[in-house]
């Protein structure tokens, strides 16, 4: 788990902090330690970690490696620094956020795309949390050091998220994520014409074993990831791209995403899942114009978390938000719609 073990280590007179730790898996090939990390940490350069290699702050089973050292299966990687990792040092800014409700328990967030929930590596400012810390004395902390933070959306995702402002209120309404009673309705734009009217997608999710940046669907069989099922119903047939609502019964990291992937119908202009290529369609050069018209749209994965309802954690009351499609996505599904009309698709 990244980020997880922060007691620092003692290495003569200097305290290190731990920022990355990875238990490569057994049947690991021999790669090199650099490579290795930039699969494993999102948003490093090789630069970087080649750096951090010649400061001595990468180790392997607790001994100082080069970044030519090839990690094999069960070697324990770690990145140790002299100062504490970023994403725990937070501090409050000056942002704009889109507060759609706020009573004395919590907040409900309508996220814009490109913002970042939480800090981690490569984004420790101009997060959400960092906002949220500005407006709003003591937020609760959880285990993951992000104050009030009871879930969280992709940075290019746009839409509705409920944030703590009470301990009682981050512990009731963790609790209903856990259960699974907490309503989350999404909008989703993907690739192909999905067959069935409705749906149901379930399958253990976990980190690929290849591409660490994503997540992937497992074989019931394997003892790997964690269970996740995704509801979903067509609510437009566009041609080559189909608009979907999913509801989530679970909420694993990149649910949606690698759920749509798993059954052929990756979301548009998912740039980390391979939707940012022409994945339907014709070969046609005006075509390829087209799709490239709509990626400048929208240029980013064509998400949106639009329903958010829960019982208030005082109250008891069932509360449910609606958010609208943002202008991005909204722009894009028209000229599918038009598309789909000229083409008698």
């Amino acid at each position: 788990m990244e980020n997880d073990n922060l007691d620092p280590e003692f290495q003569g007179e200097q305290v290190l902090h731990e920022h990355f730790s990875f238990t490569a898996d057994p049947g690991q090939e021999p790669l090199r330690v650099d490579k290795y990390l930039m699969n494993r940490v999102e948003n490093a350069t090789r630069n970087k970690i080649q750096n951090a290699a010649k400061e001595g702050s990468i180790f392997v089973n607790d001994i100082v490696v080069k970044s030519s050292y090839k990690v094999k299966g069960g070697d324990t990687v770690r990145v140790l620094f002299g100062h504490p990792p970023y994403e725990n040092l937070l501090v409050g800014e000056d942002l704009p956020i889109d507060v759609v409700y706020e009573d004395d328990s919590l907040i409900i967030v309508n996220k814009a795309a490109g913002m970042v929930v939480h800090p981690g590596h490569g984004n420790y400012s101009g997060t959400l949390i960092n906002g949220l810390m500005f407006h709003f004395d003591n937020l609760p902390q959880n285990d993951k050091q992000r104050p009030g933070l009871v879930h969280r959306i992709d940075k290019d995702t746009t839409g509705l998220l409920v944030v703590a402002k009470t301990e009682t209120a981050m512990t009731h309404l963790s609790k209903q994520f856990f259960d699974k009673s907490s309503e989350r309705k999404y909008f989703a734009l993907v690739w192909g014409d999905v067959k069935a009217d409705s749906g149901t997608i379930e399958g253990n999710i976990g980190r690929h074993p290849r591409n660490r940046l994503q997540m992937t669907v497992f074989d019931e069989d394997e003892e790997v990831g964690k269970p996740a099922v995704t509801h979903y119903k067509v609510l437009e047939r566009l041609g080559y791209v189909t608009f979907l609502e999913c509801q989530l019964e679970t909420g694993r990291t990149h649910q949606i995403r690698a759920h749509m992937k798993h059954i052929g119908h990756t979301l548009f202009n998912d740039e980390r899942y391979g939707g940012d290529a022409i994945l339907k369609g014709t070969s046609f050069t005006k075509y390829k114009q087209f799709v490239d018209n709509c990626f400048k749209l929208l240029p980013r994965q064509a998400l949106h978390a639009k329903t958010l309802g829960f019982e208030h954690p005082v109250t008891g009351k069932w509360m449910q938000f609606d958010s609208e499609i943002p202008n991005d996505m909204h722009l894009a599904l028209e000229k599918w719609r038009q598309y789909a009309v000229h083409k008698n698709l």
